[in-house]
């Protein structure tokens, strides 16, 4: 049983990422990479801040993940990705606006 598992188990990993592999899933991988920076940014600034903090590099980072991989979404037809990725963006290019209008507002007073 344990060792048909482990076969099972072997031939889905092959299957997923070595049968599979092409150009659009480099794609989607690298914009998964631009997320787990994100991440690793963000855990770093806190680290030296001793609080939690949002760099800037955080957002760029969420932004460049999120349009690598809302277009390997479209280009997969993944509905799910297509439609989290679609919102994030928004959401992401929002939080840079609101940062800019804060950094704004505190240089004019």
């Amino acid at each position: 049983m344990l060792i048909q598992l482990s076969q099972d188990v072997g031939g889905y990993l092959y299957d997923v990422f070595i049968d599979k592999a092409d150009w659009w899933l480099l794609v989607g991988i690298g914009g998964q990479l631009l997320f787990a920076a994100r991440f690793i940014v963000q855990w770093i600034a806190s680290e030296r801040a001793g609080r939690s903090v949002m760099p800037l590099a955080f957002w760029f980072f969420s932004i460049g993940g999120g349009l690598i991989t809302l277009v390997y979404g479209i280009h997969r037809r993944e509905p799910v990705i297509i439609l989290g990725q679609a919102l994030s963006i928004f959401i992401y290019i929002r939080n840079l606006m609101l940062i800019g209008k804060e950094k704004k507002a505190k240089s004019g007073e």
